[in-house]
């Protein structure tokens, strides 16, 4: 505890031979006292009740006070008159706490301590590793994608290949892309499906999402939905953007990519589905939008962008195998993490246009993914119109605990400017996104302003006594 030297301020409470005295704590406080709101009270020589109703007239403080009996008769305090009160204005961790901006975020009637959401992959594919995403703070998880037949996934190994660089010449060491051939959960349904309901019974007040993908059968995409939902999870995104395995089956990006097989299976979902539905885009496609439209126009709640960009990681050129090299051979496969962050806010920002534009005031969300490492990086996804940032490849890089960093740097970037809340500020920057010819049309606008500012006075009306001396520089040569 912190005190502040000798101001005071001396408050009489008219039926009662009771005194309050405050040691302002900073001297920024003495004009704005009806602000304080943690106070720790010590108590001479006058009972509880009497400092209770006292405490009442001055600006409701009772109810945010602590009192305790434990006065030091040592301390500098000790002048104090009989039936008087000390109250000493100290720091503390609530304070400090209550001072923050608030990360909260309720999206589609689901409430979250902070917009930090696990993505759906490796660090949500079983009971223990979700557990820990939620006890180490994350806002929401997202469990890996399931299906109805994980007989049919077989996954090998190795199946992630990293891409490195370094600066002027130095050791590639700094990992910016990240690439996997990984297929969705090969674990059984039903033990996905038993975890999911003992994480819901164990964290009920935290949000739970199951991502799903089925083949084109309307029976199948049921059953499915049923089961899980059975569960107890709170959402389910429809994962149409998987750009690797099984599209012989009409799974993944393979639907996501087609609007009009999108429409029909959007349909048969969100007329079984009873939880709130999010669908999943691929950004492996011309006009992004197309299908974020179709999805919401077909019933789902919210979008979630970018899946993976289909990529080939590289070739290696002692072997001149491609990576990642299963048994000398590889597969095209999702490209991920910091270096595709340019090309997910430009994917984001489009969705987020689009949905103001056609679905404004309609409680429809936006869930950014795409190489998000620090809370900067999801600030400016939330700038662009997110309500919620997913992170899956920066958990494998960083740990669960990484989140206890994300949430403190959005903090800080919302401190900088004074934001309070996620919603002061998502979607801000949304408004200065133009046409390149609207682009042109205001840098000759601002030009020829600022060669009228340099010409000076158009006529001898325009001077003005207190502009007079910048007024004839604006009109001198050299």
């Amino acid at each position: 505890e912190r005190e502040v030297g000798t101001d005071q301020l001396l408050l009489e409470h008219t039926s009662l031979p009771t005194f309050v005295r405050f040691d302002l704590h900073f001297g920024r406080l003495l004009s704005s006292y009806t602000s304080l709101e943690f106070v720790s009270i010590v108590c001479q020589n006058s009972s509880m009740a009497s400092m209770s109703s006292a405490l009442t007239r001055f600006s409701g403080l009772s109810s945010k006070t602590t009192l305790s009996p434990d006065f030091d008769h040592s301390s500098r305090r000790t002048f104090l008159p009989p039936n008087r009160v000390g109250l000493k204005i100290s720091s503390s961790s609530s304070s400090e706490t209550d001072s923050e901006p608030d990360l909260s975020v309720t999206v589609n009637g689901l409430k979250m301590p902070n917009p930090f959401v696990i993505g759906s992959g490796p660090p949500g594919t079983n009971y223990t590793v979700m557990k820990r995403a939620f006890d180490e703070g994350w806002g929401a998880v997202i469990a890996k994608t399931v299906s109805l037949d994980a007989s049919k996934v077989i996954n090998v190994t190795p199946r992630y290949a990293r891409l490195k660089t370094g600066s002027n010449g130095s050791a590639k060491t700094d990992v910016i892309g990240w690439q996997n051939i990984e297929l969705i959960s090969d674990r059984p349904l039903e033990t996905m499906l038993k975890e999911f309901k003992q994480l819901k019974q164990e964290y009920p007040d935290r949000i739970l999402i199951a991502s799903i993908m089925e083949e084109y059968s309307k029976t199948g995409w049921e059953e499915l939905i049923d089961r899980v939902e059975q569960t107890g999870v709170d959402a389910l995104e429809i994962n149409f953007s998987c750009p690797h395995g099984m599209p012989e089956r009409r799974m993944g990006a393979a639907v996501g990519q087609d609007c009009a097989l999108l429409e029909e299976v959007c349909g048969w979902i969100n007329a079984k589905a009873t939880v709130p539905v999010w669908a999943k885009m691929t950004p492996n496609i011309t006009d992004i939008t197309e299908p974020a439209r179709v999805s919401l126009k077909s019933g789902c709640e919210g979008i979630a962008a970018i899946n993976t960009i289909m990529s080939v990681m590289g070739i290696d050129l002692k072997t001149l195998h491609p990576e990642p090299c299963v048994e000398g051979y590889s597969t095209p496969g999702g490209y991920s993490y910091k270096a595709v962050r340019p090309i997910a806010l430009a994917k984001v920002m489009n969705i987020a246009q689009m949905m103001k534009s056609e679905f404004g005031g309609k409680d429809y969300s936006l869930s950014g993914i795409g190489g998000v490492e620090t809370g900067y990086d999801a600030a400016e996804f939330i700038l662009l119109g997110s309500n919620t940032v997913q992170v899956c490849t920066g958990v494998m890089v960083h740990g669960y605990g990484h989140v206890k960093t994300l949430c403190a740097e959005l903090q800080d970037f919302m401190k900088q400017h004074n934001f309070s809340t996620i919603e002061d500020f998502r979607g801000h920057s949304l408004q200065y996104f133009t046409t390149h010819t609207d682009l042109v049309r205001r840098q000759k606008e601002a030009i020829e302003q600022r060669k009228a500012e340099r010409k000076g006075l158009k006529s001898d009306k325009d001077w003005t006594g207190d502009g007079f001396v910048k007024e004839t520089e604006s009109m001198v040569s050299n």
